[in-house]
Order: C-alpha cells, then structure tokens, then sequence
C-alpha cells in the first residue's frame, strides 16, 4: 500500500488512545498560522505552539502529515513530531530549530499557563488552568533554552530547541501530577515505525478492500486517530466524533461508528454502542452527548439503537455472550420505556421530540412552525426498536416478548393512520395538530422501516428521495425549497447519517438501483471532499468540522457494502460460466 498523507489543515495528527492532537485548527471554526499542540481534556484547548526557526529567526515551512509522523520541512532542515505513546508527542530536527511557545495569552489566578524549570532534570514544566494538566518538555538531545520561567502575568513562555542548527530532540508530556523524568528506550525510528504498524493493522481490519476504494486510507485514519482511552466521563474507549471542536460523543453518532468497526474490532464495535448506555438515568433516557468532563441531559437523540443493534449483531464474527445480549436488552428496554412513558400525550400513542434537536436534525424545517412535535421517523425508529426489543427478549425474557410486539403493533398503525396522508408522512404539533413542513429530508426517514409498510408506501417515499438526490447525495432540504440554505446544517446540506439510513431504506424495500445510486454518489463525494461534518449539496464543498468520525464511518460502510456486492457478483458469474 502507498503512504498514507493527509492535510493537517483539515485532519488533525494524532494516535488511537490519546487525549491529545497536533493540529492548526484550535477552537470553534477557528484555525491558526501555527500549528499547535491541543489538549481534548476538560474541553478543547491549544497549549503549545510550533514555530520553525532558522538562525533565530521565524521561517516558513512545509508541513506533511501522515499517520505516524508530522514533518515540517524548510530550506535549512526538518522537524518531525511522532506520538511516542498516548500522552507523549516526540519531536526530531536538523538544520531547523523550534520555539515551542505557551498559547495562552497571560497568566492570571484562574488562566492561562506557569512556566518554571523541573530542578530534577531540568526539563521545561507548564502547568495549564485550561486542562488542568502538566505539559513537560523535556531535552531529550541537542541545545535547550527556556524562556519566561517562573513568569507571573503577561509576557513570552517559551522553549526553543535547535537554535544552533544542529540536532536535537525532545519529548512534550502530559501529565496528571509529577511523573518521572522522561528517559526513552525506544529511538525515534523505532516510534515511528511503532506506530506506521499500529495503523497500518488497523487499516487492514476495517477497510481490508481499501485497495478498490481511494477514501478508505484517510476514513480509517480519521476513525483511529479519534479514538480515545477511557478517561473522565468517557468509561470505555471510544470513537469522539472529531479532534477538532466536535471532541464529543453524541448519543446516535456512536452507533455509525459501531457499525463499521463491527466486523473487525467487534470489542471496540460493542463499546462505541453501549458507552452513551453507560450514562443512561433511571428514566430511562440517554445522555445528549459525554466528553472528558462533561454529560449533557437538555436533549435526548433519535431511538435509532434497536434498529441499529440488529446491524451490529449482524455484522459481528462471533455470536454476541450472553451477558452483553442481557445487557443491551435491559438498557435498549429501558430506553425504549422512556419514549412510551415520558414521550407521549395524555391518550396518544405517537411520541413526541420536544425540539429539532431530539431529532438529531436540530434546525431541520420541520421544526419551524413548531418545536413541540410528532415526527414519523421518530414513530418509525420506534417501531423498529420495539421490534428488536422483543427479539431480545425471546432470548434474555421470553415473557416480555409478547407486551413489546404489542407495542410495536401499537404505534405502526398510528404511524400509519396518524402520520401517513396517503402521499407522504407529515410531522404535526402535538398541541394543535398543526402540520409542518414536508420539505425535508427527515420526513422520509421512515423509509428504514418499509417492510412493516403496506405495498405503495415505500413507493411514494423513493420517489421523495429522488427528489432530494443530487449529484453528492440526498440533500437534507429539497434544492427548490425557499427554505434551502447551502450551509444551513440541516437546511439543505448532505449529512452521512441521513444518507446511510436512506440508503439501507432503500435497499430493504427493494429499491436496489437508486441505493445503489445513493451509495455511489456519497462515497465519490467523500473522495473528493473528505470526511467532512457535513458538505453542500450543489457544489460537494466540505462544510464545518473537516475531520468528522461519522462520515468515515459512514463511508466505511457503504464503502464494505460495496465491496461484498461486487464480489458476489463476480462470484454468481463465475457460477454462470462454470454451468
């Protein structure tokens, strides 16, 4: 396989397991000249810069990023940064020196970073308000000078490194509390190569056919290096959904990137699915979103697990022990308690989201007249989680079985008889009834669940998908609607998970061709564009965070899928030709 290289200004550096990227995007839409060392710990924040330097003063350098090394090359020489575990970034040069200087722009009682010299080894400490973490940079060879030591208030705080031109290393930590003084055993070499390996196995397992497909060397590497070691609220390791500014856990976007991690890291796959489970609260509901130091109740996400967990199982090696099935069974039941509980009016059997948010669609238009609402695809998650649900329970309680099919029969014949106007599925106010907008894409969802449709429905729901169908994709807004905006999040641009539900939709009620057509057009659009957070649906431009883990995923899968049909294929001609 060729080298994987990347654009450090889209996709950050990084290694699976640590909190820490390399990277010139540094907050919210907001990138620097310099790249910077950033900590996702309590937060997003840059804590160090990196300046290449030549004879004392700044220079201008090349920078070439690939999974096991950052390179930063100038006329006089080079720098190289390689993770050297998941808390230490290592950093080699010759030729070209380094000014490593403090990113906060003063030191005050409760901001900002203090710098002083360890007396034990002398290595350069900087303790960050920010993160609440110590950052050690220690000499590992070549000249060293610490600048601003022991500095209260404004001014520089820096080190420099290679300011003779010579060699030089050095190793950048962070740290808890006082470790010991960094002594490596492993050369540089070694690291780098440590790592090539680390990714190179990764890659192999989930995108083994990557070779037929040119995005699955960069998806992989956006899905390796997101992933982090269990730590703060995080209680499993986990898959954020970017090492930009997205460093969260959603509680629908982890079951995307289960999906793809499935068949190759069914241990990793699990925990992406049950990490939002691991804050579930005694209603029954999930989390908004974890990171590090924070979980979020002010919104819930779509029930999209049931339907999801049945993909994961099937795309599992091994059958699935039997104290995680008990598991998901307790947690799915409980989740699925919550909506029909706390989610419905007095007398109704649809629930409701109680904002676009719930959705997971936060500004979609069927939100604009109002907030309060009965959606189908919400109907329609349900109704295949209840499903699910009692699968489970003919396994882990056989006497529940029955009151979730119930249920499940329930609400499929109010989605139907509430929900469907014989063209199209409508959302309405739960207070007046009040229909809303028809005009985005959210209002075909119910698409994943045409099997349990009567015959026309799926019909008339392609057919809203074509309408939506670009030459990228299935657009979230119709491009006709005067509500179309071309960066409007979920007012017009393409999104992977809406794409990967509408085409599963698709391919479940026969519709092979146009889920063909949908996948296709994604994946080429991702080839082009990245793995961006989402992207315009007329031009293909990458639009928000660059570096999104959904997306990879996203393309991972339908990417996988793509592969299992060609191969099929080939293999029925064979067959054909053999007779």
């Amino acid at each position: 396989m060729p080298t994987l290289e990347f654009p450090i200004d889209e996709v950050p550096f990084s290694m699976r397991g640590s909190w820490l990227s390399v990277s010139r995007v540094v907050g919210l839409h907001r990138s620097t000249e310099l790249i910077h060392l950033v900590s996702h710990q309590t937060g997003m924040h840059p804590v160090l810069s990196f300046q290449p330097m030549a004879g004392g003063a700044p220079v201008e350098t090349t920078e070439v990023a690939a999974p096991e090394r950052l390179r930063w090359v100038g006329g006089a020489g080079e720098f190289t940064a390689t993770f050297a575990d998941v808390d230490t970034v290592r950093v080699r040069g010759a030729g070209l020196g380094l000014r490593l200087a403090d990113a906060a722009d003063g030191l005050t009682p409760f901001t900002g970073t203090f710098l002083f010299i360890a007396p034990q080894d002398g290595a350069a400490v900087l303790t960050s308000y920010e993160t609440g973490r110590r950052y050690r940079v220690t000499p590992l060879a070549g000249d060293f000078a610490v600048i601003g030591s022991e500095r209260l208030g404004a001014g520089d705080r820096a080190i420099e490194v290679g300011g003779d031109g010579g060699e030089w290393e050095i190793a950048i930590e962070e740290v808890a509390s006082e470790p010991a003084p960094s002594r490596p055993t492993n050369s540089f070499d070694e690291v780098v190569a440590a790592r090539a390996s680390e990714f190179a196995a990764f890659a192999d397992g989930v995108a083994p056919w990557r070779a037929e497909h040119p995005g699955a060397a960069l998806a992989a590497y956006v899905l390796w290096s997101a992933t982090v070691r269990p730590l703060g609220f995080v209680t499993r390791e986990t898959v954020l959904m970017s090492k930009h500014w997205m460093d969260k856990v959603w509680s629908w976007d982890h079951c995307f990137n289960a999906l793809a991690l499935a068949p190759s890291h069914p241990e990793l796959a699990i925990d992406q699915f049950l990490v939002v489970f691991d804050h579930q609260v005694a209603t029954g509901a999930l989390p908004d979103s974890i990171t590090h130091s924070e979980v979020l109740y002010n919104f819930v996400k779509p029930p999209i697990h049931g339907w999801m967990w049945s993909e994961l199982r099937r795309r599992l090696p091994d059958p699935v022990p039997a104290e995680v099935l008990r598991e998901v069974y307790r947690r799915l039941a409980a989740w699925t308690r919550y909506w029909l509980d706390h989610r419905r009016g007095p007398g109704a059997v649809l629930p409701f989201y109680e904002h676009g948010n719930d959705s997971g669609w936060d500004n979609s238009t069927v939100f604009d007249l109002d907030r309060v609402v009965e959606s189908p695809d919400l109907a329609a998650f349900l109704v295949l989680q209840l499903d699910e649900v009692a699968r489970l329970a003919e396994e882990v309680a056989p006497d529940a079985a029955e009151g979730w099919r119930r249920e499940g029969e329930l609400l499929l014949a109010a989605l139907l008889g509430e929900l469907w106007d014989g063209e199209q599925f409508i959302a309405r106010s739960v207070a007046d009834r009040r229909v809303g907008s028809t005009s985005s894409l959210l209002t075909a969802l119910p698409l994943i669940a045409s099997h349990r449709f009567p015959d026309g429905v799926a019909e008339r729901l392609a057919e809203k998908v074509m309408a939506h169908l670009t030459a990228f994709g299935p657009a979230t807004e119709l491009p006709s609607s005067p509500q179309y905006d071309a960066d409007g999040y979920w007012r017009g641009p393409i999104w992977a998970p809406s794409t990967v539900i509408v085409e599963a939709g698709l391919r479940a009620s026969g519709h092979h061709d146009l889920a063909n057509e949908v996948s296709e057009r994604f994946r080429r659009l991702c080839e082009r564009s990245g793995f961006a957070e989402n992207f315009d649906a007329l031009t293909g431009a990458g639009l928000r965070d660059r570096a999104y883990t959904w997306t990879a995923s996203a393309y991972l899968l339908l990417a996988g899928q793509a592969s299992e049909r060609s191969t099929m294929a080939g293999m029925a001609t064979d067959a054909a030709g053999r007779t």
